[in-house]
Formats: C-alpha cells, sequence, structure tokens
C-alpha cells in the first residue's frame, strides 16, 4: 500500500468528508475517492460510510487508524533523520520532559550529549504525562521525561532516573509546628491543590488513600496541569500542595516548603525515561544512557 494512500485515508478522517479532504490535500475530489476505492479493495474492507452529510469512518476504519498515524509518524521521522545526515547533522532527537526534569537531570544530560554529538539538533517539548504518553505512542517525540509509574502502549524501554520523597508547599502564611513541619492532619484540613487526574492518575490515587489510611481524607479543591501553576495557586493562598522535594529549587513569592511530620507512607514521586524499543541503536537510546540511573 503507497504511503500516499495512507495519508488520503487520514485527511479523509479528520476532515469527515472527502471533498473538504481533496481542498486541504489540492487534488480533485474525483482522484482522492479513486484512491479511496483502491485503498478498500487492497484491504478488503470498508473504511467509509459516505453521504451527503460526509465520510464516517467504518469499525474496521476505527480500528487501523492509529496504527496508521503511528505508521505515518515514523516514515516522517525517518525521512528527518536521512535529511539531517545528509545535510552532515549528527540526527535530531526530539525530548519531552515534565518540569521537574529541568531541576538537575535535562541540564546535565544536554550538555553531555552536546558534548558528546556536538552536530545534533535537541528539539525540546514540555509536556504533561498524559501529552508525553500520547506523543510516545503517536511517534511525536523520540523520547520523554515524565513520572511513573504510566501506562503507554507499543514496545518502550523504560529507564528510572529517580524517586523523590514528597515535600508540602504551602502558602507564605501558613502556620507550621514549632519543628518547622506539618502534618497531614493540618494538609488535610485545608486542601490540596494538585494535577488533574488524568495527568497522573497511580500517583495521584496513591496520595489520596494515604491521607484516608492516616484517618485524615483530603480533598483536591483545586487542580492545575504544571509544576509552576501549582505553586502560583497555592501562593494564591487556593490550598497547599505536595510535590518532589527537588522543587526546592524553585522559589515563588507567597509560597514556603515543609517537610511532613508523619508522611513516611506517601508514595514517592518517579522520574523516568521512556523511548521506543528498536532493533537498531538510536539517538534516543544514546541519550538514555547519559541520564543516570536511579539509586535509591
Amino acid at each position: 500500500m503507497e504511503t500516499r494512500h495512507l495519508r488520503y485515508f487520514l485527511a479523509i478522517a479528520d476532515a469527515g468528508s472527502i471533498t473538504r479532504a481533496a481542498d486541504r490535500l489540492g487534488i480533485a475530489q474525483p482522484a482522492l475517492s479513486q484512491a479511496l476505492v483502491r485503498m478498500e479493495k487492497e484491504l478488503g474492507v470498508k473504511l467509509f460510510e459516505r453521504s451527503r452529510r460526509g465520510a464516517v469512518l467504518t469499525p474496521a476504519a476505527v480500528a487501523i487508524i492509529d496504527d496508521i498515524r503511528l505508521s505515518i509518524a515514523n516514515i516522517e521521522s525517518a525521512t528527518q533523520r536521512a535529511q539531517a545526515i545528509g545535510a552532515k547533522r549528527a540526527g535530531r532527537l526530539i525530548i519531552g520532559f515534565v518540569s521537574a526534569a529541568l531541576f538537575d537531570t535535562l541540564p546535565r544530560a544536554l550538555n553531555q550529549m552536546q558534548a558528546a554529538y556536538p552536530g545534533i539538533e535537541l528539539v525540546l517539548r514540555e509536556m504533561s504525562n498524559a501529552e508525553q504518553s500520547l506523543a510516545l505512542q503517536k511517534g511525536e517525540i523520540d523520547l520523554g521525561l515524565l513520572h511513573t509509574p504510566v501506562s503507554i502502549q507499543g514496545n518502550m524501554h523504560e529507564k528510572l532516573i529517580s524517586q523523590e520523597p514528597l515535600i508540602a508547599v504551602l502558602p507564605s502564611s501558613y502556620e507550621v509546628g514549632e519543628d518547622g513541619m506539618v502534618s497531614l492532619e493540618d494538609l488535610a484540613a485545608t486542601g490540596l491543590v494538585w494535577f488533574p487526574e488524568e495527568q497522573l492518575p497511580l500517583i495521584r490515587s496513591a496520595i489520596l488513600s494515604t491521607f484516608r489510611r492516616e484517618g485524615h481524607p483530603i480533598d483536591i479543591i483545586q487542580e492545575a496541569n504544571r509544576t509552576l501553576t501549582v505553586i502560583a495557586c497555592v501562593a494564591a493562598g487556593r490550598g497547599v500542595s505536595l510535590l518532589p522535594c527537588s522543587v526546592k529549587s524553585l522559589q515563588f513569592a507567597g509560597m514556603r516548603y515543609s517537610e511532613i511530620r508523619n508522611g513516611a507512607a506517601l508514595p514517592h514521586f518517579e522520574l523516568s525515561a521512556i523511548w521506543p524499543a528498536h532493533s537498531r541503536s538510536t539517538m534516543a537510546d544514546r541519550f538514555a544512557e547519559l541520564l543516570p540511573p536511579c539509586r535509591g
């Protein structure tokens, strides 16, 4: 099956109409219709239900569309790499990362990568966990630095980089104990600013479960999808938060950090590198080798 036919299929699926897809592709509608017929004949299945209202994916098409998107993304990525090598560059590496990777892991690895491969083009994209998971599955990034555990479809390598205890993030006016710490009970009485469930579902569930087991159920009263936004909400008095201890390198007016007196049962925040497994060594493999393994 020709690559252009796969692109035609995706264009029709995204446009919801053969006419609109033809306009976007800049080809004649009859030519696009004929290409679709040839594709359906080659596959032996109908891909769209067509009517005056447009074109709707059949169950068979729904079953294969994600695989086709991934295939096209891989072809485009391979083309870009080949062109980069032809232009005498070392290649191109697209890295997704969560905010926590900025504090130490990412800068050191970037310095080492640039020293080892001075001609490489590094593309950096700050993304949430959920955004990276989808981007890895679609082949839109070569490697992700994200919080685990996380579920990602496909054959992936995973390297645990760090496991950090959680620290309380408090408004600057928040009263702490004489030991300078807060308790789970104190935090539960205020309420939590935290990431949306779809972003870090397992860590979020583990935190809420810990509070319940300790007899101090806590409510999430404000959701925010980036670390800096979480801290800003705390500084504005919207609640308290729990973040990995490396966040202490971020100083923000109107907030303070505190250890948690009885927080030993809280989960640790993991940071891992995840990247697709291929039969041959890739730039993502080489970058991952530069990342320090977790030492417990």
